[in-house]
């Protein structure tokens, strides 16, 4: 069984930088395609940003050059980098892994709020 849990999400004022950790439970994180999502109040889920097993990684164009996004097999882990953060970034952030077509995973989310 796969567990996903999010940290890091918080409170930051515009320009600031926030690092988000997705930790992932299971002997199977090397081969986990990984990703961030974020949705906030009343628009749809939208990709941030993604890193495949191979560590290829694809971003979306709203947070390229601010956002970076990395992981760690040894820990089973996988972070979000984010810089230069704007007051429309804010959103809950989630953490996705997959391997295959019928497996998906989810955490529930961390709260990401950008405010002065």
């Amino acid at each position: 069984q796969v567990q996903l849990v999010e940290s890091g999400g918080g409170l930051v004022q515009p320009g600031g930088s926030l690092r988000l950790s997705c930790a992932v439970s299971g002997s199977i994180f090397a081969i986990l395609n990984m990703a961030w999502y974020r949705q906030a109040p009343g628009k749809q889920r939208e990709l941030v940003a993604s890193i495949t097993s191979g560590r290829s990684t694809n971003y979306a164009n709203s947070v390229k050059g601010r956002f970076t996004i990395s992981r760690d097999n040894a820990k089973n882990e996988m972070y979000l980098q984010m810089s230069s953060l704007k007051p429309e970034d804010a959103a809950v952030y989630i953490c996705s892994a997959w391997y295959s077509s019928t497996s998906n995973y989810w955490g529930q989310g961390t709260q990401v709020t950008v405010s002065s």
